[in-house]
This record gives C-alpha cells, structure tokens and sequence, in this order.
C-alpha cells in the first residue's frame, strides 16, 4: 500500500501541537488583521495560527542552522537571506487574512522579527497593458501577470538583495498605481500571497522554486462562491462607493441586482480560474489548510 503524502490532522489534533506556544496577538490585534466578510477570532489564532506559526519557526531556524553549517565550511562570512513562504488559494477563500496573522505571528518570535507580506497582486499588468491584449476579463489568470518581474523579485530577495521595490496595487482603482512603489529590504522571513503562487513553470524557473515552505488554503468551491458574493455585498457599500472607484457602476445596485451580478463575476471568471488553474497546484503545496463554511479551519495536511 502506498504511503500518504499527506499527514493529516483534525482541528483538535492540530491545536495540541500548539505546545506552549504564547499567544502574542490581542482582540484589537486581530481585528486589525481579519479581512472582510473573514472570521476570526482569538480561538482560532490559538488553536489553527499559533501550531502554524511553531512549525514555521522551526523551519526557519533549521534554515538558518543549515545555512550557518554551510558557511562554516566554506569559511564565508554568514550572509543571511529571507526564508521565502507561499501562500496560495482562490479569490475570497481568507489567503490575505491568513497571511497577515501568519506575518504578525512570526514577528514576534525571536531571531526573526522583519517579516514582510508581498501580494502577486503588485506584479499584475496595468490595466492598459491587459486592455491592449484582450484580458482585462481574465485578470487574475497566470497570464495577467508581469510573471518574469515577479519571478525576478523573488530570486533577488532569495538571493539576499536589498532595496527592491515592489509596485504598488490600488483595489478601490483596481490598477497599478502608476510611479509608486514600496521597498523590500532583506527580511527575515518573505510571504509571497497569491491565486497562482504554487505553479511550475511549463520551462526554466518559476516563483515557487524559491519557497521553502508553501500553504494551500481549501475550501469546497460552494462555500467559496457563498464568500466572495458576501465580499461583494460588503464592498458594494464601502470600497465601490468611493469617487475613484473602478467598480464604482456596481455602488447603487440592489441587494438582488448585486448578488446576481457577483454570482455572473464568480461562475464566468474565477470559479474558471480555480478550476482550471488554482486547484490543481494544491497537491504542490507543503501544508494545506482546509476551511469549514464558517471560516474555521477543521483539518490541516502537512506533507510528509
């Protein structure tokens, strides 16, 4: 009989290999964190979060360790470089919210306190761009991103670089910010989030030859549908309201209107993209998180 790749853990098997770990976030902390229409609470964080955040911390530290044996042979002077996490999943499925708590979570362990998060979402191409070539409808597909200027980022801070900048990405304009961009100077520990992050590249290398850890977060595709439909509601009063807003035409839709509408978006573009391109990286990944309808995460499988 073949081994499982996969161990596979139920919430209340997970939460035990919590050990001692302290729980370093507060209410107001988490509330910060957690995304729209996205439970989470401090149950949540203690019993899902914080054996993520343990196991983590090991890697990284047996990164360093090896790193450390390495340079000690060679006789080079320690040159440290960021341990590199993927986290990847579908539009709505809380990847974001995960990844922020995983960030403030890992930064309060010790020895590793620079923890940046980077979104895929700053290496789409402008909207002009994908206009030009036909794919404004298919944003979010592998081939709305700039793939070589990503793949080219990650290498460079994997490779120790300072001083890279990142473009920046306006959701209210759903655009590129033309001319701004933040820095990213040598962290600790690199979060590289999003929908195709675990993809191979058909030749050469793509982004994920450069994780060392990588997260799939799961959830049924029905569940994902309910999610995104609610995040749409939610934003249809809030960020769609705004001036500037790309989705602005949507603001004054009713309740029936908008969620007919959200319901069109999810089944002609990203249920599509899920499908076709998100689910199968699953099995790619080093942990996978699967999510129960109301956010919480009921089972976790880490690769053996």
């Amino acid at each position: 009989m073949t081994e499982p790749r996969y161990l596979d853990f139920d919430r209340a098997e997970w939460a035990l290999l919590r050990a001692n770990t302290p729980l370093t976030l507060d209410r107001a902390d988490i509330e910060k964190i957690r995304g729209i229409n996205v439970l989470l609470d401090v149950d949540m964080v203690e019993h899902t979060y914080l054996p993520l955040s343990r196991l983590l911390n090991l890697h990284v530290q047996g990164s360093h360790q090896l790193a450390t044996v390495t340079e000690t042979f060679l006789g080079t002077p320690p040159s440290p470089v960021p341990f590199v996490i993927g986290v990847a999943g579908s539009v709505a499925v809380g990847k974001s919210t995960i990844s922020r708590v995983l960030q403030q979570l890992l930064a309060r362990w010790p020895h590793h306190p620079g923890v940046e998060l980077v979104t895929t979402d700053s290496f789409l191409y402008p909207n002009a761009i994908l206009a030009e070539r036909g794919l404004i409808d298919r944003k979010g597909f592998p081939e709305s991103y700039d793939r070589k200027a990503l793949l080219e980022f990650v290498s460079r801070a994997k490779g120790g670089d300072e001083h890279l900048e990142v473009p920046v990405y306006s959701h209210v304009a759903y655009d590129i910010v033309p001319g701004e961009a933040r820095m990213v100077n040598r962290p600790d520990i690199l979060i590289i989030e999003g929908l195709n992050v675990l993809q191979a590249g058909e030749t050469g290398a793509f982004v994920s030859d450069y994780f060392d850890f990588s997260i799939f977060v799961d959830a049924d595709v029905d569940d994902v549908r309910g999610w995104y439909i609610e995040r749409f509601l939610t934003l249809r009063e809030t960020a769609f309201v705004q001036p500037n807003a790309y989705f602005r035409r949507y603001a004054d839709l009713t309740d029936e209107e908008a969620i007919e509408v959200a319901a069109e978006i999810w089944t002609s573009v990203n249920e599509i993209n899920l499908v076709e391109n998100i689910l199968p990286t699953r099995d790619r990944a080093s942990l996978i998180l699967d999510k129960a309808r109301d956010h919480s995460v009921e089972r976790v499988r880490l690769r053996r």
